[in-house]
């Protein structure tokens, strides 16, 4: 059978990003030891990989599976899992919410810290008073 290309299977997958993440993927289960779905020729493994895709020995959808669970991190195996993790989840915004103060004593702060800087600012004792060489050399 002659070479297989990108073109010959773009046509099963909606982008070309999409068809080169599965085909690697599919290439990279073969080389661990899968069993190959077309025959192999004495072909490398993305060629097969090209070959079974393209001749649709296996379905889109089992790919695309294989590819998210191949870089998926967590696994539910029953939903007390996931009720677990969102009881946990409520829990840490009941404590984040009581941790934050309220915008109001944040404010509050905010308009206290500015005072004392702009009473700073004006204070007579920071106040520059012009030299009389000063003056003198304006002139």
């Amino acid at each position: 059978m002659a070479r297989i290309t990108v073109e010959d299977c773009i046509d099963k997958f909606p982008s070309r990003f999409e068809l080169v993440l599965v085909a690697s993927n599919r290439a990279r289960k073969l080389h661990s030891g899968e069993s190959p779905t077309v025959e192999i020729d004495n072909d490398k493994n993305t060629v097969i990989a090209l070959r079974e895709i393209a001749e649709e020995t296996l379905t889109s959808e089992k790919l695309k599976n294989d590819l998210i669970e191949e870089y998926q991190t967590n696994t539910f195996s029953e939903d007390e899992d996931i009720n677990e993790i969102e009881d946990n989840s409520n829990e840490n915004e009941s404590d984040l919410t009581q941790a934050v103060p309220n915008e109001s004593q944040q404010d509050d702060e905010n308009n206290d810290d500015s005072l004392t800087d702009k009473t700073l600012e004006t204070s007579p004792d920071n106040l520059e008073k012009p030299s009389d060489e000063d003056k003198v050399q304006d002139l």
